[in-house]
C-alpha cells in the first residue's frame, strides 16, 4: 500500500468523523434535507422516465411535486383525524383493558391473585402507571409547541428543499462524481452502482411492503368492527420492514383488543388472528418475494442492530440514516471481503515457480 493510498484513507477517514460529529451535534436540524433528500432520491427514477416521453426536466418536477402534494393533502385530510381520535381511544381505553384482563385472568386463575402476589401488585401498577401516563403522553406529544414548530418547519422545508433537489438530482450526482479521485474512479463508481441496487431493491420495495400491508391489515381490522383497528394496522404496516416484528406486535395489540372486544363470540378473534397469518404468508412468499428480492445483502439481524446503534447515536435522525448507512456498510463490506479472499494475506505468499 503506497503512501498516496494512506494519505487518501487518512483524509477519507477524518472526513467520516467529522461528518458523524456533525451529525450527533446537529442532527434535528439535518431532519427536513436528510428527509427532502430521501424523497428527491425515491422520485429521481419518475422524473427520469417523464423525460423519457418527452417533458423537461424542470416540467416532469412540477408533475410530480404537484401530484405527491395532492396524495399528502388527502391523506392528512382524511386519514389523520382518525388516526388521532383512535389514538386518543386507545390511551383512554388502555388502563380499562388492563382491568378487564386482570377480572379474566382472576375469575379462570384465581390462585394468581392471592393477596400481595406478584402478578396483582404488577397489573395493579401498569393500570395505575397508564392511567396517570398515556393521556398525559399523547397530549403531550400532540400539543407540544416545540413539537409542532418542529413539525411545521419539517411540512414547509422538506417539499421546497426537495422540489430543488429533484430537479438539480442529475446535476448533484455529476458534480459529486467531478470530485471522485480519478485513481479509483471506477471503483467508487462500482460501490456507488451497488449500493444504489440495494437501496433501490430494499428502501423502494419494503415501502411498497409496507404500505400494501398496512392498508390491508388497517381496512380488514377497520371491516369486521374492531375497535382502534385503524391505528393497529397502520402501525404494524408501518414497522413491517423489520421482519416479524410488524406481524407480530400488529398481531398480539390486535388479538389483546379482540379478545375483550369479542370475548362472547370468538369466532372474531379468530378472524382477527387469521388477518395477520393471511398478512405474514402473503408478506414473506409473494410481497417480499417480488417487489424487495432476495438478492440485496440486508440481513435481518444486521438490520436491527443497525436502526438500534444509529437510533440510540442519533436519534430519530438515526433512524432516518440507518438503512442507507448499514447499506452502504454492507456493500463495501463485502467489497474488501472480496478483496482479502483474492488477496495475499487469505492466500499466503505466491510460491515461485519452478524453473
Amino acid at each position: 500500500m503506497g503512501l498516496s493510498t494512506n494519505k487518501q484513507l487518512k483524509w477519507w477517514g477524518i472526513s467520516a468523523i467529522m461528518l458523524v460529529l456533525v451529525f450527533w451535534v446537529l442532527g434535528g436540524a439535518f431532519l427536513p434535507y436528510i428527509a427532502a433528500a430521501a424523497i428527491a432520491y425515491f422520485l429521481d427514477p419518475v422524473a427520469d422516465r417523464l423525460e423519457k416521453i418527452g417533458l423537461s426536466r424542470l416540467w416532469a418536477t412540477i408533475v410530480i411535486s404537484t401530484i405527491t402534494a395532492m396524495l399528502v393533502f388527502l391523506a392528512v385530510l382524511l386519514v389523520l383525524p382518525l388516526l388521532i381520535d383512535q389514538l386518543m381511544g386507545l390511551a383512554k381505553a388502555a388502563p380499562d383493558l388492563v382491568a378487564q384482563f386482570q377480572k379474566w385472568l382472576g375469575e379462570r386463575f384465581p390462585q394468581l391473585f392471592v393477596e400481595d402476589s406478584m402478578l396483582r401488585r404488577g397489573l395493579l401498577s401498569l393500570q395505575n402507571l397508564l392511567k396517570d401516563q398515556s393521556l398525559m403522553l399523547v397530549n403531550g406529544v400532540l400539543n407540544s409547541s416545540l413539537a409542532v414548530f418542529d413539525f411545521l418547519i419539517l411540512l414547509v422545508i422538506t417539499p421546497v428543499v426537495s422540489f430543488y433537489l429533484l430537479l438539480d438530482w442529475d446535476k448533484l450526482v455529476a458534480k459529486i462524481d467531478s470530485w471522485l479521485p480519478r485513481e479509483h474512479l471506477e471503483t467508487i463508481r462500482g460501490l456507488a452502482s451497488n449500493i444504489d441496487r440495494v437501496l433501490a431493491g430494499f428502501v423502494r420495495g419494503q415501502i411498497t411492503v409496507s404500505a400494501i400491508l398496512g392498508s390491508f391489515y388497517a381496512i380488514s381490522l377497520v371491516l369486521i368492527g374492531l375497535q382502534f383497528g385503524a391505528v393497529i394496522g397502520l402501525v404494524a404496516g408501518l414497522i413491517s420492514f423489520i421482519p416479524f416484528v410488524g406481524s407480530i406486535i400488529g398481531g398480539s395489540l390486535s388479538i389483546g383488543v379482540a379478545v375483550f372486544q369479542f370475548w362472547d363470540d370468538p369466532i372474531w378473534i379468530g378472524v382477527v388472528a387469521a388477518i395477520f397469518i393471511i398478512g405474514q404468508f402473503f408478506e414473506g412468499n409473494i410481497l417480499s418475494p417480488k417487489l424487495v428480492g432476495g438478492s440485496v445483502g440486508l440481513h435481518p439481524v444486521w438490520l436491527m442492530f443497525s436502526l438500534s446503534a444509529f437510533g440510540a447515536l442519533l436519534g430519530f435522525v438515526g433512524l432516518l440514516i440507518a438503512v442507507p448507512v448499514s447499506a452502504s456498510i454492507g456493500v463495501i463490506g463485502r467489497f474488501l471481503m472480496e478483496r482479502y479472499m483474492e488477496g495475499p494475506l487469505f492466500k499466503g505468499p505466491e510460491k515461485p515457480e519452478d524453473e
